[in-house]
């Protein structure tokens, strides 16, 4: 897939996919919309202090560097999976400055990040561990996890990858969600809020990131 590499307004990089005219962050501000939508209306909405997170698209590692971050900052131990169909390439993610205009030590955390060998779960320190999975999310066996607490649902958007946005796929996460978890999503469309209350989620609108009026966030009662 050719990927191209774009600065948006917060001085924080995207990906650019010219074959579907997708952007992989927001381009008011790629930094700013994560900790937006997956950091303070994801983690800092979840009261417990032990989590399985689990991520649809790991893309350039932005929203597991951050929660990394922030699980230090919170001690707050976190099992991390991430699952991407299309890994970037070492030159990419290297090309990217997520971590340039921040102090050296997370600069070390994101390299670490992109390092760590694939299939395999890792610890990047005493709160944090990563795995990241190689694969597709519609054939995707959620047996292989424990019971998940927070989901960063980050696909591309409902018109660019319908399949990841059924029913169907609701329903998997849903059924494997530890009773109080949250789902978190940049989308607001009403078909995706639909989709996801015929699933079971108890739904909110709530405010999105700049550039964006509305976010959704749903509860496994």
């Amino acid at each position: 897939m050719r990927r191209q590499i774009l600065k948006t307004e917060d001085g924080s990089h995207t990906l650019y996919v010219p074959a579907i005219d997708e952007h992989y962050h927001s381009i008011h501000g790629a930094r700013q919309e994560s900790m937006h939508v997956f950091i303070e209306a994801g983690l800092n909405a979840h009261p417990g202090k032990e989590l399985t997170i689990f991520e649809v698209g790991f893309g350039t590692g932005l929203n597991a560097f951050l929660t990394a971050l922030e699980s230090k900052r919170q001690q707050k131990k976190i099992a991390y999976y991430a699952i991407e169909k299309f890994p970037l390439r070492e030159e990419e993610w290297k090309s990217l400055n997520t971590e340039k205009d921040t102090y050296n030590q997370e600069s070390q955390l994101f390299t670490q990040l992109h390092n760590y060998q694939w299939e395999k779960l890792t610890n990047i320190d005493d709160k944090f561990q990563l795995q990241k999975i190689e694969g597709d999310l519609t054939d995707f066996s959620f047996q292989a996890l424990p019971p998940i607490d927070l989901v960063y649902f980050d696909a591309f958007a409902p018109d660019k990858q319908p399949q990841l946005w059924s029913p169907e796929i609701f329903v998997a996460i849903f059924n494997h969600m530890a009773h109080g978890g949250i789902l978190v999503t940049y989308s607001a469309k009403g078909a995706v809020r639909r989709t996801m209350q015929s699933a079971g989620f108890q739904m909110e609108r709530i405010p999105g990131p700049p550039g964006k009026r509305e976010m959704l966030r749903g509860r496994k009662p």
